[in-house]
């Protein structure tokens, strides 16, 4: 049966026990893994910049012995002469095994998987969702905690268009004991559609605008950045963009083991010198993306490996 990831919701929580496991098996066994998908290719149809998604799909598939091939804009695809989302998708099914898209336009890889005859997984649409990142942030939390329960996370800056923030809450909402603190100017508050979701499941959080305040309460700090591409004016980006800077004073007031993550790029909003701390986890993030998007490639083309 063919089947799509446009939500990390689309997984149960017992379905994310199986994929977790087996990312962690390839991080530990990568040469296992070194020819599973020899003879597949994915396409990677990215109608928006990305360095980070892209390449570590690309690497994915790559270090599963597969091919690739895609665009990285749309104006290096047949969108930029009008062709629509559907058609393009019923033409890459004729080429790839899997489609990786990432588009500007919310549900447009929902459309794409309607009409296609492989995988589909939404790498990002607007400021909707991001499953993989989602998948990339839990994977690095089970991993370095050992656990996905009874923790307090601080969410910080750009909680009103940051897709990676929408989704990992609602992922994180099916867990027990999990204390949200959401950290943002008022301009870029989380949305009232998520706010509503905590109350109706009895689920506690705080909304602060002050980073200090709420720093030793912390297991985790998900910092973001301020989204340019998302404002629909400059001044109000350039007023907002530098609200949050994490450095080694603010991370001075932290727990000894909490652990900072970021989706990346950073902009500003955490300073280089934090990078040596123990608790900067954010690059080791970036690698856990690599082994969970394997993982789920996998998992999509029913490969197994003995």
């Amino acid at each position: 049966m063919l089947r799509h990831l446009m939500s990390p919701l689309d997984f149960s929580t017992e379905e994310l026990d199986k994929l977790f496991d087996l990312a962690n098996d390839i991080e530990n066994n990568p040469q296992k893994y070194a020819h599973a998908c020899d003879g597949k290719i994915l396409a990677t149809c990215f109608y928006e910049p990305s360095t980070r998604t892209r390449l570590s799909f690309e690497s994915a598939m790559t270090r599963l012995g597969g091919q690739v091939i895609g665009f990285s804009d749309a104006t290096s695809s047949s969108a930029s002469k009008g062709e629509s989302v559907s058609d393009t998708i019923r033409v890459i099914s004729c080429y790839a095994d899997i489609c990786a898209m990432r588009h500007p336009k919310e549900g447009a890889p929902m459309v794409a998987a309607e009409k296609s005859d492989i995988p589909v997984i939404n790498a990002g649409d607007g400021g909707h969702q991001h499953p993989t990142q989602t998948l990339t942030d839990l994977l690095t939390i089970r991993s370095m905690k050992n656990t996905l329960s009874s923790f307090t996370i601080g969410l910080c800056g750009d909680l009103k268009f940051g897709r990676t923030v929408h989704s990992l809450i609602n992922a994180l909402v099916r867990y027990e004991d999990i204390n949200f603190i959401f950290i943002s100017p008022e301009e870029l508050r989380v949305p009232d559609y998520i706010t509503d979701m905590l109350k109706e499941k009895n689920i506690p959080y705080e909304e602060v605008i002050r980073l200090e305040d709420v720093m030793p309460k912390l297991d985790f700090l998900y910092m973001t950045r301020v989204q340019k591409e998302r404002f629909f004016n400059e001044e109000d980006y350039i007023r907002l963009k530098d609200f949050y800077i994490l450095d080694k004073a603010k991370l001075s007031l932290a727990k000894e083991d909490m652990l900072v993550l970021h989706p990346l790029p950073r902009v500003n909003e955490i300073s280089v010198e934090v990078d040596d701390d123990p608790r900067a986890a954010y690059f080791k993030q970036a690698k856990y993306g690599v082994y969970v998007r394997m993982a789920l490639i996998l998992t999509l083309l029913n490969i197994t490996v003995a």
